[in-house]
């Protein structure tokens, strides 16, 4: 890799991903309406296998989940009740298309969408559950298949780098613009299991004529979430700019000031019915993981 794209916010590097877990897992002040009934969060019960209680047996119950112990000592028979076992998979999808490739402060938008991704990565990760990731560029997608633990989120942050890397040098060889993101998330939609979250961030540029519809489809049979990832440059302030066109020709452009719409805006139609979040490439990590910590809610005592 060139020294001009090896820094940091340009190159994604796997420690500072890692680094991001003592971030992504500190507990911020409880919102007012935890002290309100019912804003406590607490386990379910259901058939999973750490047990929540023992109880006296009353018809109905059944009796394979019988305690011995329990029955033998009070003569009365007991049975177990087990904490709800959820499996939770979220599919991780960054966007890493030639559009997201820059930034005006402190890191290109794909380095930005690749935090955030960790972020919540480390979340699932810490709540029991399972990540896998898919990667959107003008290369290769890269995929990693769900798992748990710590050793599946490093499997994920490999992912990411790699993914990144294949990015940066075809950005430096090929002025191709990539697929639309419509493409991009048709392809996530038909690997992520029936049931999983799917958490997409990008900068949703170019979208396609069908983003809107791919995004319903995917809606039918997962969670999906949109992680907008914005620059404070969407609206470029009055100066004179180097630019590239498609043709790898160099050229200088002034700017008087733009009045076009943001991304958020000309996309509105797209987000209607999915959540969305927007964040700033340009703000640190801890801030973003504030942001996150809002719209996702506390994080759940490991099981």
């Amino acid at each position: 890799m060139s020294a001009a794209l090896d820094h940091p916010g340009v190159t994604l590097r796997a420690d500072h991903l890692i680094g991001l877990r003592d971030i992504a897992l500190l507990r911020p002040d409880p919102p007012a309406l935890s002290a309100l009934p019912g804003g406590l969060v607490s386990r379910k019960r259901g058939q999973g296998q750490e047990i929540a209680d023992v109880r006296e047996y009353v018809s109905g119950d059944d009796i394979r989940h019988l305690d011995r112990g329990s029955t033998a000592r009070t003569g009365v028979l007991h049975v177990r009740a087990f904490q709800e076992d959820r499996d939770r998979v979220t599919l991780l999808v960054a966007d890493f298309r030639p559009p997201m490739l820059w930034g005006s402060r402190r890191a290109f938008r794909s380095v930005a969408a690749a935090e955030a991704l960790a972020l919540i990565g480390w979340r699932v990760i810490h709540e029991g559950g399972r990540v896998g990731l898919i990667t959107l560029g003008a290369a290769q997608p890269v995929a990693v298949p769900a798992r748990g633990r710590v050793r599946g989120m490093l499997a994920v942050i490999g992912g990411l780098v790699r993914a990144h890397e294949m990015a940066l040098f075809r950005m430096k060889t090929d002025n191709s613009p990539g697929p639309p993101l419509d493409a991009g998330i048709a392809r996530a939609a038909r690997v992520a299991a029936k049931g999983a979250e799917i958490v997409i961030a990008s900068g949703l540029d170019d979208p396609g004529a069908d983003l809107a519809a791919e995004l319903g489809q995917m809606a039918r049979r997962t969670s999906p979430r949109l992680i907008r990832i914005a620059d404070a440059a969407d609206a470029l302030p009055p100066g004179l700019y180097p630019v590239r066109l498609p043709n790898g020709t160099r050229r200088r452009l002034r700017v008087a000031g733009s009045s076009a719409p943001s991304a958020a805006e000309a996309t509105a139609e797209y987000l209607a019915d999915i959540p969305a979040l927007t964040l700033d490439a340009g703000a640190d990590p801890g801030d973003m993981a504030w942001r996150i910590s809002a719209e996702y809610g506390p994080l759940e005592a490991q099981r």
